[in-house]
């Protein structure tokens, strides 16, 4: 996905849990005049079944997370990809080791025979200064994005993800087992993905207010981490800065 395409696409799936936390707000809201119920049901919607509603929205946090991360750093990688007209050694400290990891596949247990193959398809790229074609930045992290996590990735790969006090401290403030919105979030996600915990345990004395602030204050710091990486792609930061487009600040 390319810078241009980040924004848009987080917006549209921020808006779908939006959504969806307004249906939420609409059943909280008919529950306090009696049972609710789905138009033209005779079934009512039990307490139970608000809650495991209500604990789907951690869920569908927790995905927008993971999808938001691993789109900003696929942008980044095309960037360094882009045109054919960079190579390896026009790459910042942080992205060339990237890149080297990623060719080298360093990370990965690899027989000797196999290990130097690897290091030898590298070598012949740096001989004959070709330009980066095939990279993808792995990083890893499922199940495991919270704030901490995207500010250290960050500087894994050279990109400073500058957070405003004002959502730094709304992403901060405790909500509940003093975490903050994002470890909350990457927390019940892992309880229920694990089986630790139930649907209804999930969400039992939270309502939709709750959710909804959880909600905002994940999607204020991810709008966040979008600028930051936008930023620094569009600035050519991921470049030495010798490399960069004259004009390029």
């Amino acid at each position: 996905m390319t810078t241009g395409g980040l924004l848009p696409f987080f917006n549209e799936r921020f808006e779908e849990i939006e959504t969806y936390i307004d249906l939420l707000g609409e059943i909280e809201l008919s529950a306090q005049s009696g049972v609710p119920r789905i138009n033209g049901s005779s079934h009512p919607i039990t307490a139970s079944q608000q809650k495991i509603l209500y604990s789907s929205v951690y869920l569908q946090l927790y995905n927008l997370v993971e999808a938001t991360v691993s789109r900003c750093i696929d942008a980044l990688s095309l960037a360094a990809q882009d045109g054919s007209q960079w190579r390896p050694e026009h790459l910042n400290v942080e992205l060339q080791r990237e890149w080297v990891r990623s060719v080298a596949r360093t990370h990965v247990e690899l027989s000797p025979e196999n290990r130097l193959k690897q290091v030898v398809e590298m070598c012949d790229l740096l001989i004959n200064q070709l330009p980066i074609a095939s990279f993808e930045i792995e990083v890893g992290g499922g199940g495991n994005w919270d704030d901490e996590a995207i500010d250290k990735i960050g500087k894994r790969i050279g990109c400073q993800i500058a957070i405003s006090a004002k959502v730094r401290a709304k992403v901060k403030r405790p909500l509940r087992d003093d975490l903050g919105a994002l470890k909350l979030v990457k927390q019940r996600r892992n309880s229920l993905a694990h089986g630790s915990i139930s649907f209804v345990d999930c969400a039992d004395g939270i309502g939709v207010s709750e959710l909804r602030i959880t909600s905002n204050a994940v999607g204020s710091y991810l709008r966040e981490v979008i600028e930051c990486f936008v930023s620094h792609i569009q600035s050519f930061d991921f470049l030495k800065p010798e490399h960069r487009p004259q004009g390029a600040t």
